[in-house]
């Protein structure tokens, strides 16, 4: 166990409180998007779950994420429930140079906002307490397992070789598959004539946006763990990769509906955002161009297509981040390089078309783990508390009916 490094710990810390920040980021992002009888219930799910898994980490989170190895790669143990021995010294497992806590303080910002993240699917019309059970089930069930399965040492399809640098999978391709099954299990909103409503307030989305990018950068430059070089490819390839999508989505979108779309901006950004996080630290800015333009051909794509079906993932939550995940895992195993990260593997484009099937096995599993989990849970949950208000809450909305408080003051 070597010595403290102050540079590290004081970039990482800092990281931990930049990816705090994305999560009222997403309740500002989520809360525009919705109509305005549903924004303090929208804009809850997200701070509320800052409180929630910040304490479920705590005293059982973490070990299952990264506690010792229960065997076959699957889980973590209890060993540090309550993070027994968990302390302000380095990890030789983890941390190196910097506190162990300060690792587990930034891994937890992770684990708050990837549940926070499916509750773009069910906006409008699920019960509280339903979301509450709902988070807490998920967050242990489906976020630590995955978590371990790609993070520690000792998780299976890290010792496949799955590429995951800051969550591309672990968060967003989870959460976004869970959200698609969510809004399948949870069902359309009553009266929507349209596929989608029209959002209520378009600078708070836009400004939520904001905000996600801002975090982002400790997000995935955070993940190098190290004030160094490799943060310093992280927050390059992060932006470069967000401003391309934007770029590419407002364009397709003034090409096909003839004015360039402000929303369009800063979910393109977002796409772009979600679909560099595995990559971020594996590839070089030129590749975070060709992933930025590609990702926002893709997910752009998939929101056409979920607003011709009748599956009413309220605000794409599967469009941008379980496609844009996906997008981003198979990109990392196509332009991956050691020249940019000796810990990784080279990909496609330097000679090694295994690692492309290596993340898509990894994405697979994923996504078919997270999807059928999630429908057990919320089945679960549904016997317990009804998922989802009754039909005059609805109309009412979520912010007096749930909450018996309005946003705004006519």
């Amino acid at each position: 166990m070597g010595p403290i490094n102050t540079g590290d710990t004081a970039w990482v810390m800092i990281s931990t409180a930049l990816v705090m920040l994305m999560t009222p980021g997403l309740a500002l992002f989520y809360g525009g998007l919705v109509r305005r009888k549903n924004v303090l219930s929208t804009i809850m799910h997200s701070f509320f779950m800052l409180a929630l898994v910040s304490v479920t980490w705590v005293l059982w989170g973490y070990s299952l994420a990264f506690g010792p190895d229960t065997g076959l790669g699957l889980i973590g143990s209890l060993d540090w429930i309550g993070l027994e021995g968990v302390t302000g010294a380095p990890s030789d497992t983890y941390a190196p140079g910097i506190p162990h806590l300060a690792f587990m303080a930034f891994q937890m910002m992770f684990a708050i906002i990837t549940p926070a993240l499916i509750t773009g699917a069910f906006a409008e019309r699920k019960r509280f307490k339903a979301f509450v059970l709902f988070s807490v089930l998920w967050s242990t069930l489906v976020y630590a397992p995955i978590a371990h399965w790609v993070w520690s040492p000792d998780g299976w399809l890290y010792g496949l070789g799955v590429l995951d640098f800051a969550g591309g999978t672990v968060v967003h391709l989870s959460s976004g598959v869970a959200a698609l099954v969510a809004a399948l299990v949870v069902g359309r909103r009553l009266g929507l004539v349209q596929p989608a409503t029209e959002p209520h307030d378009v600078p708070m989305t836009v400004l939520g946006a904001g905000l996600l990018w801002f975090g982002w950068f400790g997000f995935n430059a955070g993940s190098a763990l190290g004030a160094n070089g490799l943060a310093a490819t992280a927050l390059v390839t992060t932006n470069t990769a967000a401003a391309m999508a934007a770029l590419t989505w407002v364009t397709i979108s003034w090409l096909h509906r003839g004015s360039p779309s402000v929303i369009g901006a800063a979910v393109g950004a977002v796409a772009g955002l979600v679909a560099i996080t595995p990559a971020a630290g594996f590839v070089t800015p030129a590749a975070a161009v060709l992933i930025g333009f590609g990702v926002g051909i893709a997910c752009y794509g998939a929101s056409l297509l979920r607003l011709r079906s009748r599956v009413d993932d309220a605000l794409d939550v599967f469009a941008v981040h379980g496609v844009g995940g996906a997008f981003g895992a198979v990109a990392t195993g196509v332009f991956a390089t050691v020249a940019v990260n000796e810990a990784g593997r080279d990909g496609l484009l330097a000679g090694n078309a295994g690692q492309v099937l290596i993340q898509v096995f990894g994405a697979g599993v994923v996504a078919l783990y997270s999807a059928l989990a999630t429908g057990a849970i919320l089945l679960a949950v549904n016997v317990m508390v009804r998922i989802r208000v009754p039909d005059d809450a609805e109309e009412a909305g979520l912010d007096l009916a749930q909450h018996g408080e309005i946003a705004y003051q006519v």
